[in-house]
């Protein structure tokens, strides 16, 4: 009896080895829903609430007594540009579909009448002098072309591409080179294809690990996500020692400030990389919770309120709205018109849901309906391909259509 028990066992192990990998991923789409809803709260959060400590600490961790102690209105952040700015791409979207020209995307933007700083501004100021896109986040023309830009801003890219991280990064690279390069763009295509991974994933260091397979390896941003990962593990339970670590190679050593804004010897540092580092804390150390998630995010210093918002954002995406702590929603404002846009909370979700079914479409996947009449998104299994290693000290050549027709000129309205 026992060797047919023990024989058994090992069919049963040999049938599982050989089972062939899934082909789709199937989330129900109010499913969908539920979980988009909240990666857009917990931006708000994180934003709402680290925005007090933005850059006050530079190279320095926020004491534990000077962070702020969340209030539940902190949620309504209507002026914030960590969030007004991508839904400038959400408009785009929307209005002239999913395949989008780079062109067009960037006349959208070089259109925006909001306040920018940084990538941002010097991309856009670059698309209003006539530089085209990609060319207006290129080193050649952008020397912020490796700041945190397009990372505070890809959240929509994930949270529009349930399960397709190779479509957050056609994304990216529509949006994101209007204004960032090398590792300034990898920010962005590394958190958009956390928040994709986050629909169907809870374990934050499959989901960082998702974020990672969209960025080349030998990029400085990658190997800065990985020393994170590697030091967590060997300090997983002092994330003051691994922000140490973080801070002697990415903030003191020149070689990893080879394109800072700031020059290589500032303690402002608004580069990609280290901020990327920090959102990677919050996520690891904060363990699955939503408060020392922030709170760690946040406390690292820096861009301490962009940096929470995008660690928030794909971490309540893994939770749900509906799961969420009341403390988080109970004054939610779903009128208020976020400031430049034409979506308050409740069209900004409808939005989203739709971009995201011409988004599963687009890519191969189908919506089903079961017995019950429930819509089910249907999603190919791809494995996300990045482009080829770019860094903004050894930036490649400038290609053609450098800058923008006279007809394009024509549709660009100058100033603010």
């Amino acid at each position: 009896m026992k060797s047919f028990v023990a024989l058994f066992l090992v069919l049963l192990t040999l049938s599982s080895c050989n089972k062939p990998p899934d082909t789709h991923r199937r989330i129900k789409v109010v499913d969908y829903v539920d979980k988009m809803k909240a990666g857009w709260v917990g931006q708000m959060v994180g934003v709402g609430w680290g925005a007090p400590t933005e850059f006050r600490w530079r190279g320095k961790i926020i004491p534990k007594e000077a962070m702020p102690k969340w209030r539940p209105e902190m949620v309504n952040q209507f002026q914030q540009d960590d969030l007004y700015v991508e839904m400038t791409f959400l408009r785009t979207l929307e209005l002239y579909g999913p395949d989008v020209d780079i062109r067009q995307a960037g006349i959208d933007f070089a259109n925006s009448r909001y306040r920018l700083w940084h990538a941002n501004k010097a991309g856009r100021d670059n698309l209003r002098s006539g530089i085209a896109p990609p060319w207006s986040g290129h080193p050649a023309f952008n020397a912020h072309a490796d700041d945190i830009d397009y990372q505070i801003e890809a959240d929509y890219a994930g949270l529009i591409s349930p399960g397709m991280p190779q479509r957050a990064m056609e994304l990216g690279e529509r949006f994101g080179r209007l204004m960032n390069y090398g590792d300034g763009l990898y920010g962005g295509q590394f958190v958009a294809g956390m928040y994709a991974e986050a629909f169907f994933e809870n374990d934050v260091n499959k989901i960082i690990q998702a974020g990672l397979r969209c960025i080349p390896k030998g990029s400085q941003y990658h190997e800065a996500v990985s020393d994170v990962v590697a030091w967590h593990r060997q300090y997983p339970d002092d994330w003051e020692k691994t922000w140490e670590l973080i801070e002697a190679k990415y903030q003191d050593n020149p070689d990893y400030r080879r394109f800072s804004c700031g020059g290589a010897d500032a303690d402002f540092n608004i580069d990609a990389k280290i901020n990327g580092a920090y959102i990677v804390m919050g996520l690891l150390y904060g363990r699955g919770d939503p408060d020392k998630t922030i709170v760690i995010a946040t406390r690292c210093g820096q861009d301490s309120d962009c940096n929470p918002s995008n660690a928030g954002g794909v971490l309540f995406t893994t939770i749900g709205f509906s799961n969420l702590d009341a403390k988080y929603v109970s004054a939610l404002d779903a009128e208020t018109i976020f400031s430049y846009t034409d979506y308050n909370f409740a069209t900004l979700i409808e939005v989203s849901e739709k971009l995201a079914r011409q988004a599963v479409v687009r890519s191969g996947g189908r919506i089903e309906k079961d017995a019950d009449g429930a819509e089910w998104f249907v999603i190919p299994v791809a494995e996300p391909t990045p482009g080829e290693l770019e860094q903004s000290w050894t930036p490649s050549a400038l290609g053609e259509d450098v800058y923008f027709s006279d007809e394009e000129m024509s549709r660009i309205s100058q100033g603010l």
